[in-house]
């Protein structure tokens, strides 16, 4: 897959650790009222809300939980109001990293954004400066253990999907964003074990990158991916053993 690198494994570990935190959930919820602000309360009739609420689903977020962030996001109870916002810059070795902002606040998101790329040797760039690298697709996480790698190939390719990436513990099934519903949908029926589904932004290339540029370079993606600012980090870095 374009854009496939051990960054993907790096991902889910930290996924897993966000989890602990308590940040995955913090993630979830903004991004509940978001979808339920721009397309309403009801899932069935909110593709992009039913998204979400099966990821809540698949991170174990409690049911109340889900809830509650609907009704703010619909004015049902008093809640804040989160715009997005994506920001481009470069890292150490001249990687690429686009960062996604769900903010309830633009002037200190992009105050904290901008501090986080100049601290760690990066820069913010100008908007268009870097997204052309990249190309949006649906990943799917699937468990590994749902499924043999060649029953899954069959299933993903036959559903639509455009590639099958197998780590230690996952499968990653990419799609284009017209399959992504369809194909999810069809997996979820296949009664396959999704731990997460998302539009995500892929590089079209890759930089290789090892050694101390590449601690360099994972420093600053930490940094941004642990702020309360951030949503998500994508880079087209491909970290080598470090």
């Amino acid at each position: 897959m374009s854009g496939h690198s051990k960054w993907a494994t790096i991902k889910r570990k930290k996924a897993s650790i966000d989890a602990k935190r308590g940040k995955l959930f913090t993630k979830i919820i903004k991004e509940l009222m978001v979808a339920a602000k721009m397309g309403g309360g009801d899932p069935d009739a909110n593709p992009r809300l039913r998204l979400v609420v099966d990821n809540a689903k698949a991170a174990n977020m409690p049911a109340e939980n889900v809830e509650r962030a609907i009704k703010k996001a619909t004015g049902e109870l008093e809640g804040v109001s989160y715009s997005e916002m994506i920001y481009e810059g470069y890292g150490p070795g001249g990687i690429a990293i686009l960062v996604e902002s769900l903010t309830d606040n633009k002037n200190r998101t992009v105050a904290e954004v901008r501090h986080l790329f100049s601290k760690h040797g990066g820069s913010l760039g100008e908007s268009g400066s870097v997204a052309w690298m990249f190309e949006r697709k649906g990943i799917i996480i699937v468990e590994k253990e749902s499924m043999t790698e060649e029953g899954m190939f069959d299933i993903a390719i036959e559903a639509g999907a455009d590639d099958l990436q197998t780590e230690d513990t996952f499968f990653e099934v990419s799609t284009s964003i017209e399959n992504f519903e369809p194909v999810r949908r069809k997996l979820i029926d296949a009664k396959l074990k999704i731990t997460n589904a998302s539009l995500q932004w892929v590089a079209k290339n890759l930089i290789e990158l090892s050694g101390e540029t590449a601690e360099k370079a994972m420093k600053i993606i930490d940094a941004l991916e642990d702020s309360d600012e951030v949503q998500n980090v994508f880079t087209n870095a491909d970290f080598q053993e470090m």
